[in-house]
């Protein structure tokens, strides 16, 4: 920031932050093959591709229907956090890197309107910067899977 204080400008940093991560998940797909993306390492329906299809859904329940109260059916979303993992044949890299921009695209244009102090009751009462700091440990954590993840995709190749 210009100032030097991150703090400066609590809103903006706190978008910065959220970008930074999308970003990261969104990148951690880059330069893999399809196979590599849906490899399973991990006894958990968790795979690289389906981690990213998840960070889609998060941003569906936490901005969309956190911010505007449509159900889940509604944004076309998975009924549960379990099948947001769940990966179609027709899911490619292309389609969920889309999909997720789209989605992250949506959660800013939503929260754009509001402040942080602002209540929004979509999935029950709470402050905006309560959604940004639920949203930032989520991404935190799923960056951490998508880093290890990717590492064992890439160290097989060796």
């Amino acid at each position: 920031m210009a100032s030097g204080v991150w703090t400066d400008d609590l809103r903006q940093r706190l978008d910065e932050l959220l970008d930074e991560h999308r970003a990261m998940l969104h990148r951690s797909l880059d330069g893999l093959t399809e196979e590599e993306a849906r490899r399973s390492l991990v006894p958990s329906r968790t795979t690289l591709l389906g981690l990213v299809k998840h960070v889609t859904y998060v941003e569906h329940v936490w901005f969309n229907q956190a911010l505007t109260g449509r159900s889940l059916k509604e944004l076309g979303a998975p009924s549960t956090p379990d099948r947001s993992f769940m990966l179609r044949t027709s899911d490619t890299i292309e389609s969920i890197q889309a999909g997720y921009a789209a989605a992250c695209a949506t959660s800013r244009q939503l929260a754009a309107e509001l402040a942080l102090e602002d209540e929004v009751s979509g999935r029950g009462p709470r402050a905006l910067w309560a959604i940004y700091t639920h949203m930032l440990r989520e991404l935190a954590q799923h960056c951490g899977h998508a880093d290890i993840l990717r590492e064992q995709i890439l160290a097989a190749r060796e």
